[in-house]
């Protein structure tokens, strides 16, 4: 890496009074996580579903839990179940070195589902999960705005079928099928009155910034969710951004930096600088 480039990231870290996490699906790669980039990584991850000839949006979709709730659950299950046994990657750890330290703290923005950053000891309240979260089930109809936590929903799961065994979780209050409080493809169903709230708290927090840093990791224009909340920081709160991003790097001047390496490669040359500088 060029060290110039670290020495200015490090600098944007340093002279910020608010650390800004805004992170993509990248991050996770470095914990071992999937990429579903392209229907090559999501079939190598299932290939089930790949031998089926289904592609991410047509399993990711509130139509799958109609059309084989088995198939669906199978997906979200096995998705669930290895979540809860990853474990972050250091780079997450350096994050929260960030946030603790900066005069302001600081705040997660993220469109992964999968809890990692609670994971990695940063506090519930200062992540907003805009595409919601797996750990959190809904009612499919659904019958009203109640959500509940899916820490007690065993998993069982024939991975080489991709297939729910055994009987599919249900909504408490009605009985109909559960499924995740996830924002899919094509959703209508999904009950976003938890991120809102999240996304409430990020606003008010945001009020009492004066020198933020975005740290985008991971985050591309496929899904444009985080880059375009980060876009918004720089107009809005004159925020300057560091871009991690091994494909699309490119920062709009050189009052930012952007950086194309993965998550924890980057995030661990900018935090050594930072304690040599």
């Amino acid at each position: 890496m060029d060290p110039s480039a670290l020495a200015h990231a490090a600098e944007l870290i340093d002279q910020a009074d608010a650390v800004i996490v805004a992170a993509g699906a990248g991050i996770g790669v470095d914990s071992g996580l999937p990429d579903f980039r392209g229907d090559s990584g999501f079939w190598t991850a299932y290939p089930a579903l790949g031998a089926a000839g289904l592609h991410f949006t047509e399993i990711a979709c509130p139509d799958s839990f109609e059309r084989d709730p088995a198939l669906a659950w199978g997906f979200y299950g096995h998705r669930l179940d290895l979540y809860r046994r990853t474990v972050p990657h250091a780079g997450f750890t350096i994050l929260k070195r960030w946030m603790d330290r900066a005069p302001a703290g600081g705040f997660v923005f993220t469109s992964n589902v999968d809890g990692q950053f609670q994971r990695a000891g940063i506090a519930a309240e200062h992540v907003a999960e805009c595409h919601g979260t797996i750990h959190w089930l809904q009612c499919t109809r659904p019958c009203g705005d109640t959500l509940w936590r899916a820490d007690e929903l065993a998993v069982d799961v024939d991975t080489t079928a991709c297939h729910w065994r055994g009987e599919l979780p249900r909504c408490p209050r009605c009985g109909a099928l559960a499924r995740p409080n996830i924002l899919m493809f094509g959703d209508a169903q999904w009950l976003a009155a938890r991120t809102e709230a999240q996304i409430g708290a990020l606003t008010q927090w945001l009020k009492g910034v004066r020198r933020p840093v975005v740290v985008e990791i991971g985050a591309g224009t496929a899904v444009p969710s985080v880059r375009r909340f980060g876009q918004h920081l720089l107009h809005a709160h004159d925020a300057r951004l560091l871009r991690l991003n091994p494909r699309e790097h490119a920062v709009p001047n050189a009052l930012h930096v952007g950086l194309a390496c993965g998550a924890l490669e980057a995030l661990a040359a900018i935090d050594a600088t930072l304690a040599a500088g």
